[in-house]
């Protein structure tokens, strides 16, 4: 899959986003080494705490059907912003969990742009160990 297929893909996803409270729907494809594209879309509570992201829900997805850190190669995530869409900051701890620094980002915005990071841009400083 390329690029603009894994962008399209998570603007389609954002469609079954549950945001009932917020009314602010996210996509996320998540690709695999292997060539297989995880969904991910964000799922709200009332609870506002209790609410998973969109990437989080890919990634945790992968993990349940067998996917391991390093198996992650891209992730493209669509919203219906102005600017650029971002993983949140615990999003970033988590595919930085699973991730390598090269690990593709793909940002999109509401306009059908693209920019393209990496996880080490996006995650300068990533925590990557606990050492006692």
């Amino acid at each position: 899959m390329n690029q603009q297929q894994l962008v399209e893909r998570a603007r389609q996803l954002k469609e079954n986003a549950y945001s009932p409270y917020s009314n602010f729907r996210v996509g996320a494809a998540l690709l695999m080494k292997d060539g297989t594209v995880i969904d991910g879309v964000n799922v709200e509570n009332v609870s506002f705490g209790a609410t998973n992201c969109a990437e989080r829900t890919a990634v945790f997805t992968a993990i349940a059907q067998g996917y391991k850190k390093g198996d992650f190669e891209a992730v493209a995530v669509s919203g219906d912003t102005v600017d650029f869409l971002p993983p949140c900051s615990i999003c970033r701890q988590v595919l930085v969990e699973f991730g390598d620094p090269d690990f593709k980002v793909l940002l999109t915005n509401g306009n059908a742009d693209v920019k393209e990071v990496t996880l080490e841009e996006l995650v300068p400083l990533a925590f990557t160990e606990l050492e006692m």
